[in-house]
C-alpha cells in the first residue's frame, strides 16, 4: 500500500514518517538545513505479513504544490497531518481539496505534537478537523493523536497498526492492464545508467521488457527493478518502483514524463475532461482561459474551452477541452488538479474523459454523446456504450489505449463485428452501426440516380466520398462487398447502382456503339481517340463524343482524359499491373504491405505505354480512388480492389 501525507508546512509530516518507518525522508542538504521538505520523500516499512508499506512524504509549503500533487497521484491512502498547536491552516485546506479533486477516498488523520498542548486544545482541534472533513469523502476517518518525537509513542503505534490493517484489506488490482508509470524523479547511478522512480498506476513491468517514454516516444528496455525499495524481477500497479533503463539518456527524461507499454504511448495536445471549480476559487472560465494543469507528475499551462455552454463559474462542473502547447499523456479516468493563471491557488480539478480531443466540431451533438459514453465507460467499464457512439467503427488500438487492456482480454459484446486492418489493427462495430451504414449507402445511390438518371452510377470510391469521406477504406470495402453479395447493389463496370436503375441506349445508339466498343477493346492499352473513331466509322466527331460520354455514364467504358476512353477490360489489366508493381517494390525493398510506390517510369516500361499516356492512366487511377499520389509515386489505397466483369461491361 502507498500512503501519501498531506498537510501544512511544519506540522510534522516528516517526523511522523520517520516515527512510522524509521526513515528520515529529507535527503537534500537544503531540506536538512532549512528544516522543511522541498522534494518528495520516500520511506518503506516491511510488514509482518511480508507486504511493504510505502510512505510518500510531500512538501507542505505553498510554493511546492506541484510536488505535493505529483506525490499524491496514485496513492492508496491519505494521511492528513494537522499539528495540535497550529490547528487547521491554509495548506491543510488546500491539500485536502487536492485529495478530493484527485479522487482519494481512503484516509486517516494524524493529530501531531499533542505533547506541546493541553487536553482542551487537543479537543478543540479535533472538533475543527471533524468539521473540516464533514463535507468530504474523508468524513468519519479515524483520528490518531500522536507525539512522533517521543520514543514508543502509543499514538504512532496505533496509527501504524491501522495502516497495516488497511493494507491487508485493499482490493486486488487488475494486473491484466498494460504498464503505466508516472516519472517523478530521474537520476543516474555510476555503472548502471539512467534510473527513474514513480508509482506504477497500471499493469506489470518485468526485467527485459521494452517500454516507451511518453510523450517523446523513445524506446527503452528495463535493465533492473526495485519495487518498494527491494530488488525484484517485476514491479506492478500500486508499488513505488525504481526502473534502471537501457537505451535512453538521463537528459531525455524529465519529471512529468511517463514510462508506458508501447500500446499506450500515443499522446495529444487536446484532452477533453470533466472539470469542477472549487466554490471559493474566484475563477470564471471562458473561452481560452489559462490554467495550470497538474496531471500525475506533469505540469503544463493549458487553455480551457468550455464544451457545455460558454462559461464555467465557481462551484460548477462542466466538460472542458484543455489545449496544451505540447502533447500530454493521459487515459480516461485520470484525475488532475488545476491552479489559476498565476499558479498561486488551487481552483479546481476533475477527471479525464477523452485523451484525444478533436480540434474541430468539439461541441457537436455526436461529440458530446461520445463524451457521455466515455463517462459511462469510466464508471462501469461499458464497452457497448463506446461502440454505440462509434458510427464508423472503433479502432481496436484506440480501445486498448482507452481501456489499458490488451486486445485479447477486452470483453466485447458477442455480436461485435471485427474488420481486419493493415498493421494488425481492427475496426470494431456494433451490428446497429453496420445496418445504419448500409442504409446510408442505399440512400446515397437513390439520391445520385434521382439527380443523374442518365448515368450508370458513381464509381466505387466516388460513392465513398458521397457517403462519408472519413470512413476507413476497409470498412467501405466490407460494406460494398456485403451489399453486392446480397443483391442490394449492382455493379456495371466500375460503377455501382441500385438493382432497378438502368441507362438505356436507343436502337440507333446501340448500333453505332457496338463497333466503337469493339475498336476500343481491340486498342487495349492504346485505344483510338474520339477523332479517330469518328473518322473510322464515318460519324460526326461531336456525335461520336456525345455517344462515348453516354457510354461512359452508362458504365460501359471509362473516360481517362478528354476525348480518350478505355474499355473496362484494358483498365482492369492496367490496374492489376499497378498492384503487381507495388508488390514487387515492397518485396525488393523489404517494405510492409501497402507502402510500395509505383513511379511513372516503372509503369511506363511495364505497360509499354509512352510516358505521357502512362501518367494519364496513373492520374486516372488516383482520381477514382484506386491509388493515391505520394511524392513522385502512386500508392495503392488500403483494401482497394478493381472490379470488372465482361458481362457487366457489355450489358
Amino acid at each position: 500500500m502507498i500512503v501519501g501525507t498531506a498537510g501544512h508546512i511544519d506540522h510534522g509530516k516528516t517526523t511522523l514518517t520517520r516515527a512510522l518507518t524509521g526513515v528520515h525522508t529529507d535527503r537534500l542538504k537544503e531540506e536538512q538545513a532549512r528544516g522543511i521538505s522541498i522534494e518528495l520523500g520516500y520511506a518503506y516499512l516491511p510488514l509482518a505479513d511480508g507486504t511493504v508499506l510505502g510512505v510518500i512524504d510531500v512538501p507542505g509549503h505553498e510554493k511546492f504544490i506541484r510536488t505535493m500533487a505529483s506525490g499524491i497521484t496514485g496513492i492508496d491512502f491519505a494521511l492528513l497531518v494537522v499539528a495540535a498547536d497550529d490547528g487547521v491552516m491554509p495548506q491543510t485546506r488546500e491539500h485536502l481539496a487536492i485529495l478530493q479533486l484527485l479522487g482519494v477516498t481512503r484516509g486517516a488523520v494524524a493529530l501531531t505534537k499533542i505533547d506541546r498542548v493541553d487536553a482542551a486544545r487537543i479537543a478543540q482541534v479535533e472538533r475543527e478537523i471533524t468539521a473540516l472533513l464533514a463535507a468530504t469523502p474523508l468524513a468519519g476517518s479515524p483520528l490518531f493523536p500522536t507525539a512522533a518525537s517521543v520514543d514508543n509513542d502509543p499514538g504512532v503505534a496505533a496509527l501504524l497498526a491501522h495502516l497495516a490493517q488497511v493494507a491487508r484489506s485493499l482490493p486486488q488490482r487488475d494486473e491484466r492492464r498494460l504498464f503505466r508509470l508516472g516519472v517523478d524523479r530521474v537520476f543516474t547511478l555510476s555503472g548502471q545508467g539512467t534510473v527513474i522512480t514513480g508509482t506504477a498506476l497500471a499493469g506489470t513491468a518485468t526485467v527485459g521488457d521494452t517500454l516507451q517514454l511518453a510523450p517523446a516516444g523513445l524506446e527503452t528496455r528495463v535493465r533492473s527493478i526495485h519495487a518498494q525499495n527491494r530488488a525484484a524481477d517485476a514491479g506492478m500497479a500500486g508499488q513505488r518502483l525504481a526502473l534502471n533503463l537501457a537505451g535512453i539518456g538521463r537528459d531525455a527524461i524529465e519529471r512529468g514524463n511517463w514510462i508506458v507499454a508501447p500500446e499506450l504511448a500515443q499522446c495529444s495536445e487536446r484532452i477533453d475532461v470533466e472539470l469542477s471549480l472549487l466554490p471559493d476559487s474566484g475563477v470564471h472560465l471562458k473561452a481560452w482561459s489559462p490554467l495550470h494543469v497538474h496531471l500525475g507528475a506533469a505540469h503544463q499551462l493549458a487553455r480551457a474551452v468550455v464544451l457545455d455552454g460558454d462559461t464555467l463559474s465557481p462551484g460548477q462542473t462542466a466538460r472542458v477541452q484543455l489545449v496544451f502547447d505540447a502533447p500530454m499523456h493521459a487515459v480516461p479516468g485520470d484525475r488532475f488538479v488545476v491552479r489559476n493563471a498565476q499558479a498561486t491557488q488551487t481552483v479546481g480539478g476533475g477527471m479525464v474523459l477523452d485523451p484525444f480531443g478533436p480540434a474541430r466540431k468539439r461541441r457537436s451533438p455526436a461529440r458530446l454523446a461520445w463524451l457521455d459514453a466515455l463517462a459511462a465507460f469510466v464508471a462501469h467499464g461499458n464497452y457497448a456504450s463506446l461502440l454505440g457512439q462509434s458510427p464508423l467503427g472503433l479502432r481496436e488500438s484506440l480501445l486498448v489505449r482507452l481501456s489499458l487492456l490488451p486486445a485479447a482480454v477486452i470483453a466485447l459484446p458477442d455480436d461485435t463485428r471485427r474488420i481486419a486492418l493493415r498493421g494488425g489493427d481492427a475496426l470494431l462495430l456494433a451490428p446497429q452501426a453496420l445496418a445504419a451504414l448500409d442504409e446510408r449507402v442505399l440512400a446515397a445511390l437513390a439520391t445520385f440516380h434521382a439527380r443523374a438518371p442518365d448515368e450508370a452510377g458513381p464509381e466505387l470510391w466516388r460513392l465513398k466520398r458521397i457517403v462519408d469521406a472519413e470512413m476507413e477504406d476497409a470498412l467501405w470495402s466490407f460494406l460494398v462487398d456485403g451489399l453486392l453479395a446480397g443483391g442490394a447493389v449492382m455493379a456495371r463496370g466500375a460503377h455501382l447502382h441500385l438493382p432497378d436503375h438502368s441507362v438505356e441506349l436507343t436502337t440507333a445508339e446501340q448500333a453505332m456503339a457496338e463497333p466503337m466498343l469493339a475498336a476500343l477493346e481491340q486498342g487495349r492499352f492504346e485505344p483510338p481517340w474520339t477523332r479517330d473513331l469518328s473518322r473510322t466509322f464515318g460519324v460526326e466527331e461531336e456525335a461520336t463524343r456525345r455517344l462515348l460520354r453516354k457510354l461512359a455514364k452508362a458504365g460501359q467504358i471509362n473516360q481517362v482524359v478528354h476525348d480518350l476512353f478505355y474499355h473496362p477490360a484494358a483498365l482492369a489489366e492496367l490496374a492489376l499491373l499497378v498492384r503487381q508493381l507495388a508488390q514487387q517494390a515492397e518485396a525488393q525493398a523489404g517494405l510492409p504491405e501497402g507502402s510500395g510506390a509505383v513511379g511513372a517510369a516503372t509503369f511506363r516500361d511495364a505497360s509499354g505505354l509512352g510516358r505521357k499516356r502512362a501518367i494519364q492512366v496513373l492520374e486516372y487511377l488516383d482520381r477514382v480512388g484506386y491509388t493515391r499520389r505520394v511524392g513522385n509515386g502512386h500508392l495503392l489505397r488500403p483494401n482497394a480492389q478493381w472490379s470488372f466483369t465482361p458481362a457487366a461491361a457489355n450489358s
